[in-house]
């Protein structure tokens, strides 16, 4: 009778079996995506994400994991990268890298439902073929890029040779809306003032974003119904039932974010939610902000109710979550390309009530906080305004087109 050191044994390898690395069993490209598949669940929180310049590289390092032989990962080829490689860098790392030649927004994330798939999305644009010749110096040769217009010197050795990508307008790069109704809400309204900061309010900036998402769309060849054009109150499940009652193809409600005076100097950044129960406390405390017109009277357990029978009946939260991913990555890729410092504040989910009930995708897209001196003064500029609009446009229309692929196929 020796029961301490079988449970001994059985601890030894229960430990051995939770620190093993994830396997990853395959790399591919896949709908404009590099998709990682491993063997199990990974830590997402400890995955090392980077960029390099000259060249410029997307670099990924993912601890805790192995290839699963020599020949995953390779020879993977796709328009939109010069190269992308998979290598087991460390002994349990693996490192990714895609060479685009230029930044984009590139928002890597794990699918909803999979806990052993890691997604990264590939440049929206194409990038040129690299075409070589031969350079003579009077000490050695170099193989250098073809560009237009280039001529051949000697004694080149120290002079530099950037390769500039082809970058596709994206609204070329997807195509042409078909007349598809899209539905945008302007949040708040009315006595509903939502988030004020500085002296400026929640509801006027919402709306001047709004209607230049209208103008954005419309040119991308979509129907647009706006829930509101004026300074009108529309209690929150109106909204919703809108997009049901038009037959839109989605449904995207537009606010501002805002925090307690302590907090104003730290938090900002755009972040885009789409409805599901969450544990998460900032994405709690967002939701709670923005319900707080509609509950006003309604007891606890009454909306709580309310919203997981909604959570629970969606059949829609997997395809709002793709769009939540698009638009985000969009607007971040407008705003960075012109302006330093935009945080990226993720897409999350919550128990957001102007989004209850919905029957296609809906998501809720906080473009800044109002409460941040810096990025208030930045939310009340057009220019700025016009690349956040432009990146929710971008964001539909690449979900559309995405989606009518998935059809296809």
């Amino acid at each position: 009778m020796k029961p301490l050191p079988l449970l001994w044994l059985f601890l030894v390898l229960g430990t051995v079996l939770l620190n093993a690395s994830a396997i990853l069993e395959k790399a591919e490209v896949k709908k404009g995506e590099l998709r990682l598949h491993f063997n199990k669940a990974y830590n997402k929180g400890k995955i090392r994400h980077f960029a390099l310049k000259h060249p410029y590289r997307e670099v990924f390092d993912i601890p805790g994991a192995k290839l699963k032989n020599s020949t995953v990962g390779k020879h993977l080829h796709s328009s939109h990268c010069y190269s992308i490689r998979v290598s087991q860098y460390k002994p349990t790392t693996v490192r990714v890298v895609l060479e685009t030649g230029k930044g984009y927004g590139c928002m890597p994330y794990r699918p909803i439902l999979s806990y052993k798939s890691y997604h990264i999305p590939l440049p929206p644009f194409k990038v040129k073929k690299r075409h070589s010749v031969r350079v003579k110096t009077s000490h050695t040769k170099h193989t250098v890029p073809k560009r237009k217009g280039r001529t051949k010197h000697k004694h080149t050795t120290h002079t530099k040779h950037a390769v500039k990508p082809h970058i596709m307008k994206h609204s070329k790069a997807y195509p042409r809306g078909k007349g598809e109704l899209i539905v945008i809400d302007a949040g708040h309204g009315g006595h509903d003032t939502g988030a004020i900061g500085g002296g400026k309010r929640e509801k006027d900036l919402v709306l001047q974003i709004a209607k230049r998402v209208e103008r954005q769309l419309k040119k991308r060849g979509f129907r647009v119904y706006m829930t509101r054009r004026t300074d009108r109150f529309l209690k929150l499940p109106q909204r919703t039932h809108i997009a049901d009652r038009k037959g839109a193809r989605v449904f995207v409600s537009i606010h501002a974010n805002s925090v307690p005076k302590s907090k104003r100097n730290k938090a900002q950044g755009v972040e885009t939610f789409y409805l599901q129960k969450t544990r998460d406390a900032k994405s709690q405390r967002i939701a709670a902000r923005e319900n707080a017109a509609v509950l006003k009277g309604a007891s606890s357990s009454l909306s709580k109710k309310v919203i997981i029978d909604s959570v629970l009946a969606g059949p829609k939260i997997v395809e709002s979550n793709k769009l939540a991913i698009d638009v985000q990555r969009r607007i971040l890729a407008n705003l960075r390309a012109h302006y330093k410092g935009v945080r990226d504040g993720g897409v999350r989910h919550a128990p957001f009530w102007v989004l209850v009930g919905a029957s296609r995708p809906s998501i809720l897209v906080e473009v800044g906080y109002i409460s941040h001196p810096r990025e208030r003064k930045r939310l009340f500029t057009p220019a700025y305004q016009e690349q956040i609009a432009k990146g929710i446009a971008e964001g539909i229309q690449r979900y559309l087109a995405n989606r009518e692929r998935e059809i296809e196929l």
